[in-house]
């Protein structure tokens, strides 16, 4: 018994040991190397509602995983969807009337077409009454005919020309009256597309009283509750984007000026396993924790900087349930180019 207590205690001290020693080498970073603590974060997405009304419903749960697309809340529509029923009213309404004009419109070209008919006839009778005219005339001239005759066949001739004039007049009234029917189509016409935007525009209003996901991502809060009364523009979920994966670190000047947005960035995380990849995203431009007088050197070495580490999207994306916003960790960059990443640092992800 001795002997087994023994060798376990041997066992845990050589564990322990190694567990020091490892932790002692990785304190010890080569030159051209930096590195500082932070937090993970990511992206937060507040969604909001566009209309005010009551929550009719929370269909999604706090740490569910939705598609872009997903319906989160719906807020109470009866008020959208009497919108919509009497856009769409109006809509069937102006068809109506479109339908109509063109009815008349039809009827109008049948009395364009009957009185270009008349025309024709008239001047027919106009050419007959006409030769009948001269035809008198020159019997006259041979004393064939009475004077009596050449007038009765000139008022035959003066009736005819003025039945023309009448039977063009009747024809250009049709054809006016048809001009007026294609300002009434038209007019219908562009009351079928008003109301088929208002249509579109009170569908609209009416589906966006489901408040859908704009990404996919991670519900992280639900803000509103069934029976709240939410106004236009309120928070009602709260979203994670899994695949915009960062972790904020601050160095100092001496560091950050040597970096250059793009460069190679190492995150590990406490607890954890494993290396990750990322990438500097962000260098900012003023300094953190600035002294009220910067003069000395000394105090220009208390400038720190803030600097964004950015996790690749396909990594963010296979590692979305193990990448969690506040984790510890560390961030790690080259303030040498032409350093090489120790060992210990190499890219290694969870298996």
């Amino acid at each position: 018994m001795k002997k087994i207590i023994f060798l376990a205690v041997v066992t845990a001290l050589a564990v322990g040991g190694g567990w020091y020693y490892r932790q002692q080498q990785q304190g010890k970073l080569p030159a051209g190397i930096a590195q500082s603590n932070g937090r993970l974060e990511l992206n937060r997405i507040d969604v909001a509602s566009l209309y005010a009304g009551r929550v009719k419903a929370v269909l999604a749960e706090e740490g569910a995983d939705v598609k872009a697309g997903d319906v989160l809340v719906e807020l109470s529509n009866e008020t959208s969807e009497s919108r919509l029923a009497e856009a769409q009213a109006a809509a069937v309404r102006q068809r109506e009337a479109v339908s109509r004009a063109q009815a008349a419109q039809a009827q109008t070209k049948q009395s364009v077409a009957r009185a270009q008919a008349n025309v024709d006839a008239a001047r027919q009778q106009q050419r007959v009454a006409k030769l009948e005219w001269d035809n008198a005339r020159r019997l006259l001239a041979d004393r064939l005919v009475s004077q009596s005759e050449v007038t009765k066949r000139q008022a035959d001739f003066e009736r005819a020309a003025a039945a023309v004039k009448a039977a063009e007049a009747a024809r250009d009234e049709a054809q006016a009256v048809v001009a007026q029917s294609r300002a009434q189509i038209a007019e219908a016409e562009a009351g079928v597309e008003q109301a088929g935007a208002a249509v579109k525009s009170a569908a609209s209003a009416n589906d966006d009283m489901l408040i859908r996901a704009p990404i996919d991502g991670r519900v992280e809060y639900k803000i509103a509750e069934a029976g709240n009364v939410v106004g236009a523009g309120s928070r009602v979920v709260s979203l994670l984007d899994p695949t915009d994966v960062s972790m904020n670190i601050f160095l100092p000047t001496d560091s950050m000026s040597r970096l250059k947005v793009g460069d190679e960035a190492r995150i590990r995380l406490d607890g954890i396993d494993a290396v990750f990849p990322a990438e500097i995203k962000f260098i900012a431009t003023d300094a953190q924790f600035t002294p009220k007088a910067v003069e000395t050197a000394d105090e220009r070495a208390k400038l720190m900087f803030k600097i964004k580490l950015q996790v690749p999207i396909e990594t963010a994306r296979q590692f979305g349930r193990l990448l969690k916003g506040g984790m510890t960790g560390n961030g790690f960059v080259k303030t040498d180019a032409q350093a090489e990443w120790p060992s210990e640092l190499a890219v290694r992800l969870p298996e």
